[in-house]
C-alpha cells in the first residue's frame, strides 16, 4: 500500500519585533489600513515600544510612499486626519460613553 505523506505547508514568518512577536505581515496590514509612521504602528501593535531595535525595520517597511494622513496634513486638513486616526476615534467614543 502506498503511504501518503501529508505535505506540510511551511509558514515563513519574519519577525520585525521580537519583544511582542510582531511580523512584517502584520506591519504591512496596518500600513495598508492607514498607519503611516512607526508611532502609528506602535499604537496598534506595541512594536517599537520596548527595546526600540525594530523601529528602523518598521521605517523600512513603511518606506516613503504616499500616506493619506500626511497628504491631508500638508493640505492643512487636520480635522480629517484626527477623524481618520483610530486611536483618536476610540478616545472620543470613550469620552462620549462616560
Amino acid at each position: 500500500m502506498a503511504r501518503r505523506t501529508a505535505q506540510r505547508q511551511e509558514v515563513n514568518r519574519v519577525y520585525v519585533c521580537s519583544c511582542f512577536g510582531i511580523t512584517d505581515k502584520q506591519v504591512k496590514e496596518h500600513a495598508a489600513a492607514g498607519a503611516c509612521t512607526p508611532r502609528q504602528i506602535a499604537s496598534a501593535t506595541k512594536a517599537g515600544t520596548d527595546c526600540g531595535s525594530c523601529v528602523r525595520t518598521i521605517q523600512g517597511i513603511l518606506g516613503r510612499g504616499a500616506c493619506p494622513r500626511r497628504e491631508l496634513m500638508e493640505k492643512g486638513d487636520a480635522v480629517s486626519v484626527l477623524a481618520a486616526d483610530p486611536a483618536t476615534a476610540r478616545s472620543s467614543e470613550l469620552a462620549e460613553a462616560a
